[in-house]
Parts: C-alpha cells; sequence; structure tokens
C-alpha cells in the first residue's frame, strides 16, 4: 500500500484557492486516480455539508461567533471520521479546501476569540491529527476582498462582507501561524499571476508525492 498523504489549502478571501486547487487536481486526477480524495471544508460529507449551510448563509443570520466556531469544529469531526481517515488509513492522497487553520484564523483571529482556545477546541474534535502539508495562499486583505467582489463566481457570503479590519485579522493569523509551523505551512505569494502560483503549488505537491507511484513531475 502506498504511504497515505494529507495535504490541506488555505488562503484568506480572495486568494484564488479555487482556481488553483481546479488546476493541479485536474493534473493529479488522472495520475492517481481512486488514491487521490479531494474534499472541502466545512463539508465533505452529508453531515458536515448540511453543517455548511448553516454557517455559510448570503446573509448575516444572528450566529453568535462561539456557536459558529463550535459548528466548525463539529463540521470538521465529521468530516475527519467519514473522509479523511478511511482514506488515509487505505493509503491515498487527500486534498483538504481548507482545515484547522481556517478555524485558528478567522475564529481565533478574525472573531478575537483567541487562537490557543480555538487550537483546543479542535484538537478535541482532530484528537490531534494534521496535515503533512498545508499550502497557504498569501494575499493582502484590500487585494483579496477587492478580488472577490470582481470576480468571484456563485454567492458572497456573510464572511466575504465583513469589514476590512477582520480580514486583515484573519491574514496576520495565517502569518502568525506560518512562523509556529514553518515545516509544515508553506507560503506562495499569491498576487503573482494565476500560472506562477498554480507553478508554485506544483513544486510543493510534487515534493510531498515524489516516492509514489505514477506521479510524476
Amino acid at each position: 500500500m502506498s504511504e497515505a498523504k494529507f495535504i490541506s489549502f488555505e488562503g484568506p478571501e480572495g486568494a484564488g484557492k479555487t482556481s488553483v486547487l481546479q488546476a493541479l487536481i485536474g493534473e493529479l486526477g488522472p495520475m492517481l486516480g481512486d488514491d487521490l480524495v479531494t474534499t472541502r471544508e466545512p463539508g465533505g460529507n452529508p453531515i458536515a455539508e448540511a453543517i455548511r449551510a448553516i454557517l455559510q448563509p448570503e446573509e448575516d443570520n444572528g450566529m453568535d461567533k462561539r456557536t459558529e466556531a463550535l459548528l466548525y469544529a463539529a463540521a470538521r469531526r465529521q468530516h475527519l471520521v467519514e473522509t479523511i481517515q478511511p482514506a488515509l488509513a487505505a493509503g491515498k492522497v487527500v486534498i483538504s479546501d481548507r482545515y484547522i487553520d481556517s478555524s485558528l484564523a478567522y475564529q481565533g483571529g478574525g472573531r478575537d476569540l483567541g487562537v490557543d482556545r480555538i487550537w483546543t477546541l479542535n484538537q478535541f474534535a482532530t484528537e490531534g491529527l494534521l496535515p503533512d502539508l498545508t499550502i497557504y495562499l498569501d494575499v493582502p486583505a484590500d487585494i483579496g476582498l477587492k478580488r472577490v467582489m470582481q470576480h468571484r463566481q456563485g454567492k458572497i457570503d456573510r464572511l466575504d462582507k465583513e469589514d476590512l479590519s477582520f480580514h486583515i485579522k484573519v491574514r496576520n493569523t495565517y502569518l502568525a501561524l506560518r512562523d509556529q509551523f514553518p515545516d509544515r505551512i508553506q507560503v506562495i505569494d499569491a498576487t503573482q499571476p494565476l500560472e506562477m502560483v498554480i507553478t508554485a503549488t506544483r513544486a510543493l505537491i510534487w515534493q510531498q508525492l515524489k516516492n509514489r507511484n505514477g506521479v510524476h513531475s
């Protein structure tokens, strides 16, 4: 059985995660076949997707910020036990659009609940499971929000509509997490042209999967 790998993607609003993921998953899919599992948070299975619908309405629903943090942790727990852990146990490559660092940045930093508190909450939810690699696409908050309003396809949710100060705190928390976990979190400048961001991201993924059959640079 091949060695399991868990890779997460993170970034503030407007960093271009969706575009980068679509490009690279399109390349990895034919190489890995059934050994590639792509998923997202909150979501990844019916229970977690139902929680996502509560968490990400287009308009503010009056949710208390601690309730929000608890719901993200609950969705993550279900995602872990139903989607991530079985795939890793089977030796697969799991690529998740967001994981624990999103809660640390958005609820711990952006909502001012405290990174340490959100870390403790999510340690209970995840039993300490962290990705082998976290790719953080970095963009200044003002640039990211401008991209969201100009280019995002689909709905603009309530997190997108938070004021600039919220998004600055989110980004600053991500950068602090990079300093705390330098071996796991790798930063890519997402203000570069998309093809350059994809190329840099591809190199990080290929390094993780270099010994895996069927994967080539």
